[in-house]
Order: structure tokens, then C-alpha cells, then sequence
């Protein structure tokens, strides 16, 4: 940011030359740790509008309107560039069912395709249960049937294995700031699109690289790279100590999503007769937890994936997201754990809820 400010679009002198590479190494950085080929990363903005380009691309690579199978759990930056595509007629989506532990069955996948969908659309990992959804296998039954396949790794990637290539992802989106990365920069994988100009939907004038913010991203994915395990074991640790200690002391706690096949530093509750917007009240400046997706904050209605889930109203008003990560100690658990009992303990007092 002060010392190598060139311009990496401008290599005509030394300036603009060290910026390039430094750009250049982000993605050898970046493809590392997904599995893909260098010159398949672009690098965007964010995980947002990485998927609004990969969409673009989709359509245009395809005969109008583009059919693509999306689960209603879907993060609502995917989904709201969905319905503005069918709203706009380059789309026809074919919705593919989940269960209530927020999982995509493979066998609808298949069904999906069997109607004609020819993009396949699914998050690696849920943003708000922390599911992990059969990526591997679809990946095959994509490659096999002829389909394009989008991965919204957003959640996943520096969190658990991903080969893009291997597995025939053909979009991988991710973002910096969820693996310990600067905000605003993302990356758009595909050898779709390698070298490739902007699609008409999305056509733009090539904007002057986020050089400082691709470098943080691509140091962010060396580190994942090289810490990834050692760190996912440990937070799992915590994440267990902290859902034992939860749910040894708040009566009727519920875990959502799927235990068995989850983030290692998710943890989704839900508390029966406790607002879980009043509990957050009871939390500020003690606990960061929340009631849903960051980017659906203070919104009044019950969770999108909670609803597709088809869990009981209960659990639905009474759901908190906790997330937990490399950084975080014993003794945060400890008092995180011992803040939340007693922010529940008060709203229930208060509601006349016997213990």
C-alpha cells in the first residue's frame, strides 16, 4: 500500500512490474489452495460478485433461458442474482429439495439434472448451520451428465479440502475475509473463463487491481494452506467443549444442522422459549454471536435456511450462530459459554419461563 504502489495494469516500468507479480503470486497461492490451474483465478471484489460472474457467464455459455438447479438454502447473494436473472428471462430455475439437517441429497441433485437443468448450483458448506454438502460426488454426476457445476466455496475454502479440478468444479467462488483475509476481495475460479472477455450481462472497463487486497488474500491462502489441518482439529476441540457445556445447562437445547458433516467452527443452537432477538440484546459487548447470516442482520424474519429446513417455529425464533476460530482461546469458551447460559437464564426470568 505505500512502498510498491504500482500499477500491476502498467508494466511498462519496474513500479507496475513488481505489482504484477505480487498479483501473479496471489494466485499461484489462491489456485493452491483449491486445486485449480493459476490462470483460472480472476480475482473480484468479493464472494458476491464473483457469483453474479459466474452466472453471467453461464448464461451467455448457454442456449437462452439458462435451466440451473439452486437450493432455497443458498446464500442470498446467489439467490437474489437468481430471481434478477428468471425476472429477467435468462433464467429458469429448477429448485432442488433439502432435508431438515440443511443437506442437499445427491439423489436430488440427479433429479435436478434428469429435468433438463444445465448448471448445477451448490454451497460447499452452509454460511448458517455450517452443513457440508456432497461436493465430490456432484462433482462426478455433473462431469458425467454434461453439466456445468458452480461451487459457492465461500464458507469452506482454507476450512476443508477442495479440488476443483479433480472434483470438475467448473465456477468456484470464494472470498479473502472468511479465511482471515482483508474484506472486499474475492476470486472467481473457472477454466471457463481463463483469458476470456467479460460477459455481455456483465461487461465492464477492466478496473485497476485491488493490488494490496489480492496480496492479502493470496498470503491468507498460503497460510490456510499450511495451517488449515492443524488448525480445524483444534477449533473442532473447541467448538465440541463449547456445544457440551451449552447443552449440559440450557434445558431443550437444540443442535441444527448435521453433526456428523459440518464446519469445525460452526455451532448453531436453538433455545426453546428464548427470542433469540432478545438474547442478542443480553450478548452486546460480551459475545459476538448471531441470529442468522451477517449479511441478513437485524432483518424481523425467521431464516431462510431454517424455513427450507422446515424446523419448528421454536427453533426457528430461538436459532444463534455461533462461530468460532483460529484465534480464539480456552478461556474464551469458558466465558462465552458462561455469558450465553446467563443472557438465556435472564430473557427466561423475564418471560415467566420455569427453569
Amino acid at each position: 500500500m505505500t512502498e510498491t504502489f504500482g500499477n500491476p495494469n502498467s508494466v511498462d516500468h519496474v513500479f507496475g512490474e513488481i505489482a504484477a507479480t505480487a498479483v501473479e503470486e496471489a494466485r499461484c497461492a489462491v489456485a493452491r489452495l483449491v486445486g485449480a490451474e493459476t490462470q483460472d483465478v480472476r480475482f473480484t471484489s468479493g464472494a458476491s460478485e464473483a457469483l453474479r460472474l459466474a452466472l453471467a457467464y453461464a448464461i451467455e455459455r448457454s442456449p437462452s433461458p439458462l435451466k440451473v438447479a439452486v437450493a432455497p438454502i443458498e446464500h442470498p447473494a446467489l439467490l437474489d442474482a437468481v430471481d434478477h436473472a428468471v425476472r429477467n428471462g435468462h433464467i429458469q430455475v429448477v429448485w432442488m429439495k433439502v432435508d431438515n439437517k440443511a443437506r442437499v441429497n445427491v439423489d436430488n441433485i440427479a433429479h435436478a439434472v434428469a429435468c433438463g437443468a444445465s448448471l448445477v448450483c451448490l454451497m460447499a458448506a452452509n454460511n448458517e448451520v455450517g452443513t457440508l454438502q456432497p461436493i465430490e460426488e456432484t462433482g462426478r454426476l455433473t462431469k458425467t451428465a454434461g453439466v456445468a457445476f458452480l461451487v459457492d466455496a465461500t464458507q469452506a475454502a482454507g476450512r476443508v479440502e477442495l479440488d476443483a479440478q479433480r472434483w470438475g468444479i467448473d465456477y468456484l467462488i470464494l472470498s479473502a475475509h472468511k479465511m482471515y483475509g482483508p474484506k472486499g476481495v474475492g476470486a472467481l475460479i473457472s477454466p471457463e473463463i481463463a483469458e476470456s472477455a467479460p460477459p455481455k450481462l456483465h461487461a465492464f472497463h477492466a478496473a485497476t487491481p485491488n493490488v494490496s487486497g489480492i496480496v492479502g488474500l493470496g498470503e491468507a491462502a498460503r497460510l490456510r494452506t499450511a495451517e488449515m489441518a492443524a488448525d480445524e482439529a483444534r477449533i473442532k476441540v473447541l467448538r465440541d467443549r463449547l456445544e457440551a457445556r451449552l447443552y449440559r445447562d440450557i434445558p431443550g437445547l437444540a443442535i441444527n444442522g448435521d453433526r456428523e458433516h459440518r464446519l469445525a467452527n460452526n455451532l448453531h443452537i436453538s433455545v426453546p422459549e428464548a427470542p433469540n432477538d432478545a438474547v442478542i440484546a443480553h450478548l452486546r459487548h460480551k459475545v459476538a454471536i448471531s441470529t442468522g447470516a451477517a449479511c441478513m442482520s437485524g432483518a424481523d424474519a425467521p431464516s431462510h435456511v431454517l424455513r427450507a429446513m422446515e424446523l419448528p417455529a421454536w427453533r426457528q425464533d430461538g436459532a444463534l450462530r455461533i462461530s468460532l476460530g483460529k484465534f480464539n482461546t480456552d478461556d474464551e469458551i469458558e466465558r462465552a459459554a458462561e455469558a450465553i447460559i446467563a443472557a438465556i437464564s435472564v430473557v427466561h426470568s423475564a418471560l415467566g419461563v420455569m427453569p
